[in-house]
């Protein structure tokens, strides 16, 4: 300090600020201009200016303005200069600290309702968030994805937006029976763990597509063309659907299939019309088939009927012809018993009954009268009705008193009522025993 103390009071100056240091004592062109008037700012005033600024900002006092005495003590002023390095460190300090603040800020984020935050730790899924305000740490430590995991996805299989647009290579199937048929369906799901659905799926729908292609071939190539055509719709989209649910389970994809919808079900359309005409002549096959079944429902029970009708008077018939046989052989029993007792009164009575049946059956009676003697023909047939005519109510008497006291298989003797016509045919005919009697005494 004594050194530089002399060397000023001798005017002798060493330090390289000084502007005439190197030059001889003449005067030069430019000198006794200031910086303003046409040179370059100065960038120490400059810098120290913003650290005043930025020092009255954070409450700080400002250090007074020794700009002129720093010039003129030349380079023995540097104790009344503001201090340079604070300034910076607090500028450094305030910046860090709002950078900090925007980084953490950075890390929060919104989850809507019916989604589900996924958060990932250097690439790792660390832990899911529900809906609402959420924070993470900010990258490069953490990020985050949010998912919907209650919306309803769909995938289309064989079309794309309107089952016109179709999709041959998706939609061809082979059949059981080795047929091709078109089908267009749609499927429907939802996302039942959304973990799973980001870590295990590279194309998630992509995925569920293929997986649908796949289970619908198995289905329909295990049954016939017909069945998936027609009856079997419904089956068909449901075995697909369980298929396809197990099938996403084994690859963890976090996929829950809610329905498969069969949009379209038709043969290829080369062979769309000798389908058209097969499935006529079907239709036709059908119709023929109902009418005769028809038909048949409309014969079978009457040819049913009439065979049990039929049955049922056979049986009769049965009933009746043995019935005579047993009441005939009864009455031949009773016929030889009486017979034994009397054999010529039984045998008068059975050639008058037996010359009742001729005569009732005959309507006209030759008589051969080799003798020559007169003889006198009687209308047999005419008296026998007149006499029955009379005689009925006494023979309908007589038939319920002697029905009442036999039975009808144990009857020997004719009908009651024939008897009077029997009688009076005894006591008329001429050929009879007593006639001939009469005549011989004559």
């Amino acid at each position: 300090m004594r050194v530089s103390s002399l060397m000023k009071r001798l005017g002798i100056k060493l330090s390289l600020n000084d502007p005439r240091w190197g030059k001889d004592d003449k005067p030069q062109a430019n000198e006794g201009k200031k910086p303003g008037d046409g040179g370059p700012p100065d960038m120490e005033q400059l810098w120290r200016d913003f650290n005043q600024r930025l020092n009255g900002l954070f409450g700080q006092k400002r250090p007074p303005n020794n700009n002129n005495n720093d010039n003129n003590s030349g380079g023995d002023g540097g104790g009344n200069r503001p201090d340079i390095s604070g300034g910076v460190r607090a500028t450094a300090g305030a910046i860090g600290a709002v950078v900090a603040l925007i980084w953490l800020a950075s890390g929060s984020f919104i989850v809507q309702e019916g989604q589900t935050g996924v958060v990932y730790t250097f690439g790792k899924v660390s832990h899911t968030t529900g809906s609402g305000f959420n924070w993470r740490w900010p990258y490069p430590f953490q990020s985050d994805e949010t998912v919907k995991v209650s919306q309803m996805r769909m995938v289309e299989i064989g079309y794309r937006g309107n089952i016109k647009n179709k999709q041959a290579r998706e939609s061809l199937m082979l059949t059981d029976d080795e047929n091709i048929i078109d089908i267009q369906f749609a499927v429907q799901f939802k996302l039942k763990d959304p973990v799973a659905w980001l870590m295990n799926n590279r194309d998630e729908e992509d995925t569920v597509r293929q997986v649908a292609e796949t289970s619908i071939r198995e289905i329909v190539g295990k049954n016939k063309m017909d069945f998936v055509l027609y009856e079997g719709r419904d089956k068909v989209a449901f075995e697909t659907q369980q298929l396809m649910q197990q099938i996403l389970d084994r690859y963890a994809s976090g996929v829950l299939v809610s329905s498969v919808t069969l949009q379209a079900v038709q043969p290829p359309e080369q062979v769309q019309i000798a389908f058209d005409d097969a499935v006529k002549a079907g239709q036709d096959r059908e119709r023929q088939k109902n009418e005769g079944q028809a038909y048949a429902n409309e014969v079978i029970p009457k040819a049913h009927g009439y065979a049990s009708r039929l049955m049922q008077e056979a049986e009769g018939y049965r009933s009746m012809v043995v019935e005579n046989a047993t009441g005939n052989a009864s009455r031949f029993k009773q016929v030889l018993v009486e017979y034994q007792k009397a054999p010529g009164v039984t045998r008068d009575r059975m050639y008058l009954d037996t010359m009742q049946q001729i005569f009732s059956s005959a309507s006209k009676v030759m008589v051969d009268a080799k003798s020559g003697s007169n003889l006198l023909y009687l209308p047999l047939d005419k008296l026998i009705a007149q006499a029955a005519a009379t005689d009925a109510q006494a023979a309908a008497a007589r038939a319920a008193a002697q029905a009442a006291a036999n039975p009808p298989a144990a009857s020997a003797t004719l009908p009651s009522d024939l008897m009077p016509s029997v009688e009076v045919n005894r006591q008329r005919d001429p050929r009879s025993r007593e006639a001939l009697r009469d005549r011989e005494s004559r």
